[in-house]
């Protein structure tokens, strides 16, 4: 990178031309400005000039003939009839190696209160993915340092996973062990949505410097407007595409695709579109879809080979409701989901995975015969525990009564232990734990 380089970027955003239109009418939180019949186009930000309110930014959501509707980034009290409003062009974003450890804003500004360079190359926030016919397939199989994730449910390169839980599960904390102990070159983190106070903690103990070192943080806060909540998402597979088409691996986590689809069902019923299930507007689909199909295996051959971004989406589910809209819709586009469970978090396992209920599909062809064999047995085991559990727990259940439960009552302890191993060295060793647990 030159030195040169940072000024350059700063040089490609003056506009020799700038255009402005009016507010022509106001109604409940839209405005309706005249004038940019000639340059707006669906999507474009603008700032609209209040007097002694300041500037308002916001987002060009509708056209007609009438004019461009604008939904504010903002309380739109002090706007008037006739206020400038000034076009400020498309959605973009402009990462660069120097982002790689800082944290930012949806708008690519810093929150750290150091200076943030911009990079040459702006990219729009929304972005076709590679084409499907020239991607490569899911790539081996990554460490991940938590032993549930190594044997049970692999994560190989290239990968969409879901993580499906509750609040106050251990969510935050699985991201964080991700989030430090995936292979990757880069890590980028949206947090849509989350409380202020947490952000901090995030960053500082959650994540820690080891894991921020790598790590690029795009955040919106709770108490910002869906337009920005709905955008930290983007700008922030925005990021990740920057460095996939630089030939990296890229870790994104997204917290959470429930709140951004909750910003973008604002968004949706603020510009005319109507209510679907749960208030969920048809377009709601559409929006999570084409989120999670950018990431995902670059395209091979070309100019430059492109590298890839293994994702992990979590959201949010009430009551372990794995049939609610937002987890229905992104189970269907995902290669794999985990669930947590609220009832295996209150009895003190930690991650609180339902292994029973969640899946890799990136097996068997991730593991090795003999893996697949142990994972197969394991999971056996389970199930007739899950099955004879509350059996046993009443003193119904008579020993000698069933040689597979007996044997998964006297083993269960062992492989509810070895769920909650996070010190993993390899996978072959988590591989050599689960054996062992299998013998006792």
């Amino acid at each position: 990178m030159s030195v040169f380089d940072p000024l350059l970027a700063e040089l490609t955003t003056l506009r020799p031309v700038r255009h402005f239109g009016r507010v022509s009418a106001l109604r409940g939180g839209m405005l309706l400005a005249q004038g940019l019949a000639q340059t707006a186009r669906l999507g474009d930000r603008v700032r609209i000039a209040r007097g002694a309110g300041g500037g308002l930014e916001g987002e060009i959501v509708a056209l007609g003939a009438k004019g461009a509707e604008i939904l504010p980034e903002g309380p739109a009290e002090g706007a008037a009839v006739d206020d400038p409003v000034e076009h400020l062009g498309r959605n973009l974003i402009a990462p660069c190696d120097a982002w790689i450890g800082r944290v930012i804003d949806p708008d690519g500004k810093p929150l750290d209160g150091r200076p943030l360079p911009r990079g040459l190359n702006p990219r729009p926030l929304r972005a076709p993915p590679p084409a499907a016919a020239t991607r490569r397939r899911l790539g081996k199989r990554l460490e991940t340092g938590i032993d549930a994730f190594n044997t049970f449910l692999p994560l190989v390169r290239g990968q969409r996973l879901g993580l499906f839980a509750g609040s106050g599960v251990g969510k935050t904390r699985l991201l964080g062990q991700l989030a430090r102990g995936v292979a990757a070159d880069v890590v980028v983190l949206a947090l849509v949505g989350e409380r202020g106070r947490e952000l901090r903690d995030f960053v500082e103990d959650v994540l820690g410097p080891e894991g921020l070192a790598r790590s690029v943080v795009v955040t919106a806060t709770s108490d910002m407007p869906p337009l920005a909540r709905r955008r930290a998402a983007l700008a922030a597979m925005a990021v990740a595409e920057h460095f996939r088409d630089g030939g990296r691996h890229v870790l994104l986590m997204c917290d959470s695709i429930t709140r951004f689809a909750e910003a973008h069902r604002e968004i949706a019923l603020a510009s005319g579109e109507s209510p679907g299930l749960r208030g969920f507007p048809p377009s709601t689909a559409h929006q999570i879809m084409a989120l999670a199909e950018r990431a995902g295996p670059g395209s091979e051959g070309g100019a430059g080979e492109q590298g890839d971004i293994t994702a992990l989406f979590t959201v949010l589910v009430a009551g372990s409701d794995m049939e609610e809209p937002v987890a229905d819709i992104l189970r269907g586009v995902l290669d794999g989901h985990v669930v947590l469970e609220r009832e295996i978090a209150e009895r003190g396992r930690f991650p609180a995975i339902d292994l029973l209920r969640s899946v890799s599909r990136s097996l068997p062809e991730a593991a090795s015969p003999g893996e697949n064999a142990l994972i197969a047995e394991s999971r056996r085991l389970m199930g007739a525990w899950s099955r004879a559990e509350m059996m046993v727990q009443s003193g119904l259940y008579a020993p000698g009564s069933d040689a597979l439960t007996d044997r998964a009552i006297r083993l269960w302890p062992r492989l509810d232990g070895f769920l909650a191993g996070t010190a993993a060295k390899s996978v072959s060793d988590s591989f050599a734990r689960l054996q062992r647990a299998l013998e006792g």
